[in-house]
């Protein structure tokens, strides 16, 4: 981009005139090799050269919904990270998570944070929930290109509606394929390698309007759950104190759960598995 730059050091004209109030959009045009999915990659698949994080579950809740997600980033058979996190909020009332290649997804995050604030200061009016998983779904369909060699992003987005027509179904979720495929979920869903086991789990256990306080231990309990029986999920290290990232979105805003709020949740998980083990 910096070829674009005279010798004044004036901006070029395209960062001062009137533009799109989409950011990706924005990039595609003037710096297109700084998109994700743009940039070239060697021939042959490259899934195991990049650590990946694996298990997100969200729920619906009365107040909003609750996104969790484990710690653990895995290589091959090789645990890459203990620590990292894959929940963040998207914007003042949304949540996004991810798995698949860490890397590429935390990137992710990142641009779509900056495309909703882009909007947001152009248009003057922050976009609508359907119009942000829209956006969502356009950029992991701009990956696809990495994706078909390995390199996959899988997102999960969730967020308070503000739209009066919606009051009815406040939190909202919606998951995506690697085709920037985009559906609306009911209640809860969950991504990742332990989806499978954690969405078992909130099947026994999910009701309709359940409190944003009981579904921070239910999205605890599914996380618990699928580490149980996913390698690549990583349950609550008590010994290093590292225990799930997890959040909320109401009409109060998002909102993570302090160390100590969490710590208190999951020591609780722990001892009753302790003595239940089977839940």
């Amino acid at each position: 981009m910096a070829t674009g730059f005279d010798s004044s050091g004036r901006l070029p004209d395209f960062f001062t005139s009137t533009g799109t109030s989409s950011f990706t959009q924005f990039l595609s045009q003037t710096a297109p090799e700084l998109l994700p999915g743009r940039r070239p990659l060697p021939p042959g698949l490259s899934a195991d050269v990049a650590p990946h994080g694996t298990t997100i579950v969200a729920i619906a809740t009365a107040e909003g919904v609750v996104m969790a997600g484990d710690r653990r980033a895995t290589m091959g058979n090789l645990i890459a990270s203990r620590d990292i996190k894959k929940v963040h909020p998207a914007d003042s009332y949304s949540l996004i998570g991810i798995a698949g290649t860490a890397g590429i997804g935390i990137e992710l995050i990142r641009l779509f944070q900056v495309e909703l604030e882009h909007y947001e200061k152009i248009e003057g009016a922050m976009l609508s929930l359907d119009g942000k998983a829209n956006r969502l779904a356009a950029m992991v369909r701009g990956n696809l290109g990495a994706a078909m060699q390995g390199l996959a992003v899988v997102p999960l987005f969730a967020g308070f509606d503000l739209s009066p027509a919606d009051s009815g179904r406040a939190g909202r979720i919606f998951s995506f394929d690697v085709a920037g495929g985009l559906y609306e979920e009911t209640g809860y869903e969950a991504i990742g390698s332990g989806s499978l086991f954690a969405k078992s789990a909130l099947k026994k256990r999910y009701r309709a309007g359940v409190s944003t306080e009981d579904a921070i231990r239910l999205a605890v309990e599914a996380l618990y759950d699928a580490a149980d029986d996913d390698t690549a999920t990583g349950g609550p290290d008590v010994t290093r104190k590292i225990y799930p990232v997890v959040m909320t979105a109401t009409a109060a805003g998002t909102h993570r759960l302090s160390d100590e709020e969490i710590t208190t949740v999951a020591e609780q998980v722990v001892q009753g598995r302790m003595e239940n083990p089977g839940g």
